[in-house]
C-alpha cells in the first residue's frame, strides 16, 4: 500500500504537445486521409493540386497559407451574391435562433411566403396561376419534376432532352442528362430520354448566322412529327410518345452555350402543338446568373414547370423547388404525399431563400447583371483577338463562356490546355500589381475544353479587371508550355 502511495504521490509525466505541422504538411496529412477514407464518388478532383481551403469572402477563397484565389465559378453559380454575404449569412444565424428545425409535416411561416413570392412573381410574368413544390437539392427537384409530368400526362415515362444537357445525377435525372457515363455502371431508372441537337453555333452547321442555325435546328426537331413513320406521333389520336422535354435555357455543364433568342419560341410551339410539356431547369442559370430571375425569361416563352436550386440560398443550405402551373400540381391531380423529403423547405433554408428573394427584389439586379456582364464580356473578346487558345466567347449578364482551342487553327478542341490551365490557377503565383492569385476555374462543354465563367453577381468592375488581367496572364503561360 506505502508503495501505492508513493506512485499515486509521483507526479504524473507531463504530455509532449507536438509541434504544429507546416502548412504543406497538414495539406499532405489531409490529402493522405481523403484518399484513405473518402468515397471518390462523391467529388472529381479538376486539377492534380486538389487545394484544401479554409476561408472565403466576396469573390475570393483562401487557403491556409493565406493564398486568394479569385473564384470565377463561385461553387457552379450557387453562390451568386457573394460568398459570406452579411445579409444573407445574418438571415441564417436569425434563424438558427428562432425556429431551426421543424418537422416537414408542420408549417412555418418562411416556407409559405417563400413560396408565395415564386408563385406571384411566376404569374406575373407567365400569365399562369402555379404552386412551388421544395425539396433539398437541384436532383432531387429532377426526380419531383419527372413525377409530375408523369403523372399529368398517364404515367408516359420518355422525355426528350439535349445533347451536352446535365440535370443531375440520380437514377431519374441521369436518364435525361445526355452524358452516358453517368448511366455506365449503374443502369437506366425507366427510359433514356431521347437527345436532341442544341444549337450550338460556334460547332453547328457552317454559312449559317446564328438565327438561321436556330431555326435550322428547331426544323429538325419539328420532323420527327410529320407522319407516325417518324417514331414519336401517333397523327390519328393526336398523341405524342413523349411527355415533356427538358431544357436548360442556357447549357450548364455542356459549356455556357447560348442559344439563339428565335430557338425556344420556335421549339415551344412545336411542343404546345403537339401537347408535350415544357420543363425548364434552372438550377445553374436562375436567380439572376443571366440578368433575369429565370433565364427563360430571355427567350419570350411560357414553361409549364421550372426546376430550380443552387443560389436560392447562395449556397448556405440545401434548397431546391419546382413551380408548375395550376393544372400539373394542384392537390386534386398531385395529392399530399406524392414525393416527400425529411429536410424539404426546411427552416432554415427557406429563411435565407426568402431573405435573397427580397434582397433581389430591392435591387436592380436586371441592369446590373446585364452591365456587369457585357464588360467582363468585352475583356473577353479582347483576349480572344490577343491569343490564338481562344476559339470562342460569349455570355449572357454573368454566364460567360471561353472555349478552348488548338492554336495551330483557334477551332480544334484542347482539353490539354483547360486542363493545364486548372492546375497553374492553383498554384496562386500569378502576379499582378505586386500581389499574387490564384484562379479557380470549372470546366464544361461537349469536349471539355470549355472555361465556364460563373462570378459572383456582387463583384465589382475592378475585380473584372482582375480576373481579365489574370486570365491574360494565364493564357500566355500555357500557350508557351
Amino acid at each position: 500500500m506505502a508503495d501505492g502511495y508513493a506512485l499515486l504521490d509521483t507526479p504524473a509525466p507531463q504530455a509532449v504537445t507536438p509541434a504544429p505541422l507546416s502548412h504543406r504538411d497538414e495539406q499532405a496529412r489531409l490529402l493522405a486521409l481523403e484518399a484513405q477514407y473518402c468515397s471518390h464518388g462523391d467529388t472529381v478532383h479538376y486539377t492534380q493540386f486538389p487545394k484544401i481551403f479554409s476561408g472565403c469572402e466576396g469573390s475570393f477563397m483562401f487557403d491556409d497559407e493565406g493564398n486568394r484565389f479569385l473564384d470565377l465559378q463561385m461553387w457552379y453559380s450557387a453562390v451568386n451574391f457573394g460568398y459570406a454575404n452579411p445579409r444573407l449569412n445574418n438571415a441564417l444565424k436569425r434563424q438558427i435562433d428562432t425556429l431551426p428545425q421543424v418537422a416537414s409535416q408542420y408549417l412555418h411561416r418562411e416556407k409559405i411566403e417563400l413560396a408565395a413570392l415564386i408563385a406571384r412573381d411566376a404569374e406575373a410574368k407567365f400569365g399562369e396561376k402555379g404552386r412551388v413544390h421544395f425539396n433539398v437539392g437541384g436532383a432531387q427537384a429532377v426526380e419531383d419534376s419527372l413525377k409530375l409530368v408523369r403523372n399529368a400526362s398517364n404515367g408516359k415515362s420518355l422525355m426528350f432532352a439535349f445533347e451536352g444537357g446535365y440535370h443531375g445525377r440520380t437514377l431519374g435525372a441521369s436518364a435525361i442528362t445526355s452524358s452516358y457515363r453517368y448511366r455506365r455502371r449503374f443502369g437506366h431508372f425507366g427510359e433514356r430520354a431521347h437527345f436532341i441537337p442544341f444549337p450550338y453555333h460556334f460547332r453547328g452547321a457552317k454559312g449559317m448566322s446564328k438565327e438561321e442555325y436556330g431555326e435550322h435546328c428547331v426544323q429538325q426537331f419539328a420532323r420527327l412529327f410529320e407522319s407516325e413513320y417518324n417514331g414519336v406521333w401517333d397523327p390519328k389520336t393526336g398523341q405524342a410518345e413523349y411527355a415533356a422535354f427538358y431544357v436548360e435555357p442556357l447549357q450548364g455543364t455542356g459549356g455556357y452555350v447560348i442559344p439563339p433568342k428565335n430557338f425556344f419560341i420556335g421549339l415551344k410551339k412545336v411542343l404546345d402543338d403537339h401537347g408535350i410539356l415544357m420543363v425548364v431547369d434552372e438550377i445553374q442559370m436562375g436567380f439572376y446568373r443571366t440578368g433575369k430571375l429565370w433565364s427563360i425569361e430571355h427567350f419570350g416563352v411560357t414553361p409549364d414547370v421550372i426546376v430550380f436550386g443552387k443560389a436560392v440560398t447562395n449556397g448556405l443550405n440545401p434548397l431546391s423547388g419546382v413551380w408548375a402551373k395550376e393544372k400539373l400540381i394542384n392537390p386534386t391531380i398531385f395529392p399530399p404525399g406524392s414525393t416527400h423529403s425529411t429536410f424539404n423547405a426546411n427552416p432554415l433554408g427557406t429563411a435565407v431563400a426568402l431573405e435573397a428573394m427580397k434582397m433581389m427584389a430591392e435591387d436592380d439586379y436586371e441592369t446590373m447583371v446585364m452591365e456587369k456582364g457585357a464588360y467582363f464580356l468585352r475583356g473577353l473578346e479582347e483576349l480572344k483577338r490577343r491569343h490564338k487558345i481562344v476559339g470562342d466567347v460569349d455570355g449572357l449578364g454573368m454566364a460567360l463562356r471561353i472555349e478552348i482551342c488548338e492554336p495551330h487553327d483557334s477551332y480544334t478542341p484542347s482539353k490539354r490546355l483547360v486542363d493545364l490551365m486548372c492546375d497553374e490557377g492553383m498554384k496562386a503565383d500569378l502576379e499582378t500589381d505586386g500581389k499574387r492569385y490564384g484562379l479557380v476555374l470549372d470546366i464544361g462543354g461537349y469536349h471539355k475544353n470549355v472555361i465556364t465563367l460563373a462570378p459572383a453577381l456582387t463583384m465589382s468592375h475592378a475585380e473584372i479587371d482582375l480576373a481579365i488581367k489574370l486570365l491574360d496572364q494565364l493564357f500566355t503561360r500555357v500557350a508557351n508550355a
